[in-house]
């Protein structure tokens, strides 16, 4: 499975980005497709998640301000991010999980970065 993520960029604060994934290759049973985050010098986080069937998780600092969503047929998920403030700052990956053969297999997408200036 590849993920191939696009979107990032340089932002004011205040401003909007969105950011999409499309996933190609042997895509089976998808439980969810998401973004997690890395800012500088600390851990990837869980930014939001999507199930196919539309229920979404945010973490607590973006809820209100991002917005997750998929295309179960095209096998993307798009965030939408507004009202963007600097902790925001980071390389956002794209996720997938999937089951296969009663296994949950994780992939990654390369990173986009997303900086945003004060």
């Amino acid at each position: 499975v590849q993920l191939q993520a696009s979107g990032g960029g340089l932002v004011q604060a205040g401003g909007s980005l969105r950011l999409s994934c499309v996933a190609s290759g042997n895509i089976y049973s998808i439980i969810t497709m998401g973004w997690y985050r890395q800012a500088p010098g600390k851990q990837r986080d869980l930014v939001a998640t999507i199930t196919s069937g539309g229920n979404t998780n945010y973490a607590d600092s973006v809820k209100g301000r991002f917005t997750i969503s998929r295309d179960n047929a095209k096998n993307t998920v798009d965030l939408q991010m507004d009202s963007l403030n600097p902790e925001d700052t980071g390389v956002y990956y794209c996720n997938l999980n999937q089951l296969r053969w009663m296994q949950r297999q994780n992939y990654w997408g390369q990173g986009t970065h997303v900086t945003v200036s004060s």
